[in-house]
């Protein structure tokens, strides 16, 4: 006779219906922003260090990402595309409302708000149009995709959102006032929303870099500004990668809002 429950660790009793439904539940990261230069690095590292399915966001750019899904799938990880414009609310819920109909099995457990632009200029002659852009795909992207999977992630009670924000951020960038708002903003609503949903083990951190080597910072003298930089250099990708692996991980359990640095020690 088949038995009708599990025996899991610790002596709990499941019903196999249950565990069942549980096992067969694909386990995703989403990364916005994840076609090109951190994002992309990013998706690759995950898909090496987690099991996770990888769900690459993009914007306009489908043959970048689909560029870097087929890194991910190089490192033997599995992921897809999906577009939408993290500013845009209705399309942000449209695209993610019919992923989830066409993947009833997935859940999505780690989101990795990396999406984000630059419009630099001096204050004094910022146009509304720079001023409201800037700031709708970085904070707006924010909540409306953290917003969207909020009560998905408190319903299982688990997961992992990390905010890519900025040293403009921290400690503000002239030339770039709107970004630096942008961020700062994002560093704001990671501590508060760390201690709204802690207790249901979930985890809010944000990643701030500083100069890394990425198509934001290719037209950038990097000779003149490493001079700024302790290390000396611009940091690459990859690093950047590493650290939100970590954050993405069970290890970090024990870390939520905080804002991590990876600048070469840049500091106000």
């Amino acid at each position: 006779m088949t038995p009708r429950a599990t025996l899991l660790a610790g002596g709990t009793i499941m019903p196999n219906y249950l565990a069942n439904s549980m096992a067969e539940k694909k386990k995703y990261a989403l990364i916005t922003g994840g076609s090109r230069g951190i994002g992309r690095a990013i998706c690759k590292k995950l898909a090496e260090d987690t099991d996770y399915h990888i769900l690459i966001n993009f914007q306009a750019n489908k043959a970048a990402a689909e560029a870097t899904l087929v890194e991910v799938k190089a490192v033997g990880g599995q992921g897809e595309i999906i577009q939408f414009d993290v500013s845009n609310a209705e399309e942000v819920t449209s695209a993610l409302g019919r992923w989830e109909e066409n993947n009833p099995e997935a859940i999505v457990e780690v989101i990795v708000n990396n999406a984000g632009i630059t419009k630099d200029g001096l204050f004094m002659w910022m146009s509304p149009g720079d001023w409201h852009s800037v700031i709708q795909t970085s904070l707006g992207g924010f909540y409306n995709v953290t917003n969207y999977f909020i009560k998905k992630l408190l319903h299982n009670r688990y997961g992992r959102i990390i905010n890519m924000v900025s040293v403009s951020g921290v400690k503000g960038t002239a030339g770039q006032t709107n970004y630096s708002a942008a961020k700062a903003a994002i560093i704001g609503a990671t501590k508060a929303l760390a201690q709204e949903i802690g207790k249901r083990n979930i985890t809010v951190n944000a990643v701030a870099p500083g100069f890394i080597n990425s198509d934001m910072t290719a037209d950038m003298d990097e000779k003149e500004l490493k001079k700024m930089i302790p290390v000396n250099r611009f940091g690459e990708p990859e690093e950047v990668a590493d650290l939100v692996s970590f954050l993405a991980s069970k290890k970090s359990a024990y870390i939520t809002g905080e804002v991590i640095n990876i600048n070469g020690g840049i500091y106000s």
